[in-house]
């Protein structure tokens, strides 16, 4: 079932007949508005079952939830993404620093005559990559445990689902989009739209240093997400109701 109502305030509803819950999602209402559950319930017991004949027979609590946990999870999916995209092109920076550097002060890599600092270069790449990563970590680590003790159990659930099904698409968005970049720049390179030197080829490079990082880093990183929320979610699953505001 899915359905929506309104222009400037929407109201959609989603969810199955005979499934656990149906819920609605509310657009366009001003920052700051406070929903009044109260009111909410004084509405949903009008079809409460055993009010009437025509009422249901099926004993339904009619409670409502807010579920922002799943904006939650899909938001993790894009933050990851940003940062692990950030980390990328500040080790990039790096590098490119350190090969300038060593073409500057080593006169003889040109000729030949001398060996470029591989080592340097494999440090900074090590080093930009465990330095880069502790962030994203913390807060994969740390997301499900607020999430747990402000929302409860309903919360952490819905920060899972929300990252799950939005990290799955992303990551397959990602794949994709990444592939694409990368072959057009081959495709070029064998001498296709002027080949090797032309301005197609200029902007299929240029393409390719946001397609690497989608396919390689970004894309494979959200697995890794998902999983760590998991984890963590599981391990601290008593915390959670135990000691949850809500």
């Amino acid at each position: 079932m899915s359905s929506t109502y309104g222009e400037k305030i929407k109201i959609s509803v989603f969810g199955e007949s005979h499934g656990n819950a149906i819920g609605v999602v509310i657009d366009g209402l001003p920052a700051g508005v406070k929903i009044d559950m109260d009111k909410v319930l004084v509405q949903m017991s009008r079809r409460a079952p055993g009010k009437d004949k025509t009422a249901t027979p099926r004993k339904e609590s009619d409670l409502p939830k807010v579920l922002s946990g799943m904006f939650l999870g899909s938001m993790m999916a894009f933050l990851f993404c940003g940062l692990t995209m950030n980390a990328v092109g500040r080790a990039a920076g790096h590098m490119v620093d350190e090969v300038r550097r060593q073409f500057r002060e080593m006169k003889g890599i040109l000729t030949g005559e001398t060996e470029p600092d591989y080592e340097r270069c494999v440090a900074i790449s090590t080093k930009g990559a465990q330095r880069e990563m502790v962030v994203p970590s913390l807060i994969a680590i740390i997301a499900p445990i607020l999430t747990g003790l402000i929302f409860g159990v309903p919360g952490v659930l819905g920060l899972l689902i929300g990252g799950l099904s939005s990290g799955f698409v992303l990551a397959i968005f990602m794949a994709n989009a990444g592939g694409a970049w990368d072959n057009a720049k081959k495709y070029v390179e064998e001498g296709n739209f002027g080949g090797k030197g032309s301005e197609v080829h200029k902007a299929t490079v240029v393409g390719d240093t946001v397609g690497d990082p989608f396919k390689d880093t970004s894309g494979p990183s959200l697995n890794i997400l998902i999983k760590l929320m998991s984890m963590v979610a599981i391990v601290m699953a008593g915390l959670t109701v135990a000691w949850s505001l809500f």
